[in-house]
């Protein structure tokens, strides 16, 4: 019966191998070691807290050994983990609260207020401070509890389907939805990254993207753990604290999202770094800039670009060091058993090399969205295809490049506009640091598109100067009819930009023209109106 149980399983057969390293404090855990941690902090929660396999436990913490206890706990309780993001508001919170109806919330001393705030919200049946310091009323000390009860093994009836954990989406178009992650997607996630992409039990790897996204704990966690290798944890990203401990650990892969390869590549620390002992690098969470993948194959380093969704498994696609280097861009091959397909707006599947929406079917699939059967429906179909809303298309060698998502796409005079095709080519100004295009109504065309530009640190240029730069690259179509300044892109923890911030930044930008040309007629006096400036933005 396969189970998300991955640390119990890997801990019989290496208990004495170093699971974790933790990096603020040095320590270095072995798989029996954490085995033992998870199952007392499972049986804080059932002979402590009272709770059953299906209850929902919420925990707010920075990334920490703690956290890793909680995540392998769920998988030997049956009892639902539900991590809380930790920049979102008690208001942002508390709609998440709202849909899960969780019993016990764990948190840490740094966000200790947030908990008090949320309790005031929802007052939880048992709080778990995960700290000793803390100055929330009632709350359980997990320090103390632990020493009150046994490391026994629990004996629920887990079965393949039950959830292991409900993950919320980042909410960067819309409401977050609970995504309920099954034993058997963290099972097979985990197994199949591990064959897929040749993992081995050597390999040591950083994590610190944050652990309440699927990508903190499944892009390489589990995979790990299931081969045998070791965590090296940070509780956050520092760029000096992580490039040190690439360092001092010899870490062996290197995972982020091109926001953090960007600041690693920026830091005066990189150019001298050694990195004889790192077999590759690996992005996700984003498109890939080309300029930025160029920068790292220069100094020797092969680097893969992942695809996942926190709905069908994080990982989802394998590249070979062989294959990354002729297929620049690609997310590369299907993993074992995982079934892919192109689809147009009928549904049809799509010839080579053309855009379509991506669907993935396999074991590594969830389970749909948590109180949420109209939601689900729209992304899983009849034959269980799950529909990404990403759009995509393969080579004729079977690889496949991710298009930009299908919600961004922009139809214009009835020509589809892919944003991501746009920005590549902005990114190759030397002046542009970041970029995120999108489209906006137009009378004439239905939809133009729309650029945000965020310039490197002391460069300078202008609109009309990146329109210019643009024009013999790309079909007059696609050059943006409006480009706005930003300082920088809005970006939630895992690197992906916030559209509707951009969205709302959009709405704003016309009602001051709309004001601005409003204010202009008034002073037309039926003869010359004034010439309208052209507006810097």
């Amino acid at each position: 019966m396969i189970t998300g149980d991955i640390l119990g399983e890997r801990a019989r057969l290496s208990p004495d191998a170093v699971a974790l390293i933790h990096v603020p404090t040095r320590l270095q855990f072995t798989y029996a070691e954490l085995n033992r941690r998870a199952l007392q902090c499972a049986r804080v929660w059932t002979d402590l807290c009272s709770l059953v396999p299906g209850d929902r436990v919420c925990i707010l913490s920075e990334n920490r050994v703690e956290y890793v206890d909680a995540f392998w706990a769920a998988g030997k309780s049956g009892i639902v983990l539900v991590p809380l993001g930790t920049r979102s508001t008690a208001h942002e919170l508390h709609q998440i609260l709202a849909d899960c109806g969780p019993r016990c919330l764990m948190y840490s001393a740094r966000y200790a207020t947030l908990a008090r705030e949320l309790h005031q919200l929802v007052a939880f049946e048992h709080l778990i401070s995960l700290d000793a310091k803390d100055s929330v009323p009632n709350a359980l000390s997990y320090v103390q509890a632990i020493d009150r009860v046994s490391p026994d093994p629990l004996a629920p009836r887990l079965q393949p389907e039950d959830i292991f954990c409900l993950l919320y989406t980042s909410g960067t178009t819309g409401r977050p939805k609970g995504v309920m992650i099954p034993h058997r997607q963290i099972a097979w996630n985990a197994y199949n990254t591990v064959v897929s992409w040749q993992l081995r039990q050597t390999d040591r790897v950083q994590v610190y993207t944050p652990m309440y996204h699927a990508g903190g704990l499944t892009v390489f966690m589990t995979p790990l753990f299931a081969i045998g290798g070791s965590i090296v944890l940070h509780d956050g990203f520092d760029t000096a604290e992580v490039l040190q401990a690439l360092r001092d650990y010899e870490c062996t892969i290197l995972f982020g999202v091109p926001t953090i390869f960007k600041m690693l590549l920026d830091s005066p620390e990189f150019a001298s770094l050694d990195f004889s002992h790192l077999r590759w690098c690996a992005s996700g969470g984003a498109p890939l800039p080309l300029q930025l993948l160029r920068a790292y194959q220069e100094r020797g380093l092969i680097f893969r670009q992942g695809y996942g969704l926190t709905e069908v498994g994080v990982n989802c696609f394998a590249i070979s060091d062989e294959d990354t280097p002729r297929k620049p861009g690609s997310i590369g091959k299907p993993m074992m058993f995982t079934e892919a397909k192109l689809v147009g707006p009928e549904g049809n599947q799509i010839a080579t090399n053309e855009v379509g929406e991506l669907c993935l079917r396999g074991p590594h699939v969830c389970r749909g969205y948590w109180n949420n059967p109209a939601a689900t429906a729209q992304v899983l179909d009849a034959e269980r295809w799950f529909h990404t809303g990403d759009l995509a298309r393969c080579d004729e060698d079977g690889f496949f490049y991710i298009a930009g998502r299908s919600k961004d796409m922009i139809i214009s005079g009835g020509v589809n506009i892919y944003p991501a095709e746009i920005e590549k080519e902005l990114l190759d100004h030397p002046a542009v640091a970041e970029v995120s295009v999108m489209g906006t109504t137009d009378e004439k065309w239905g939809e133009v598109p729309v650029a945000f530009v965020a310039l490197k640190s002391g460069a300078s240029a202008s609109d009309l100067e990146l329109i210019e730069f643009l024009r013999p690259r790309i079909n007059k179509i696609k050059l943006p009819r409006q480009v706005i300044f930003i300082g920088a892109l809005p970006r939630n923890a895992y690197g992906k930009v916030l559209k509707l911030e951009l969205q709302d930044r959009l709405k704003q930008d016309r009602l001051k023209n709309d004001r601005l040309q409003n204010l202009k007629s008034g002073f037309a006096s039926g003869s010359d109106a004034a010439t309208p400036e052209r507006k810097s933005f």
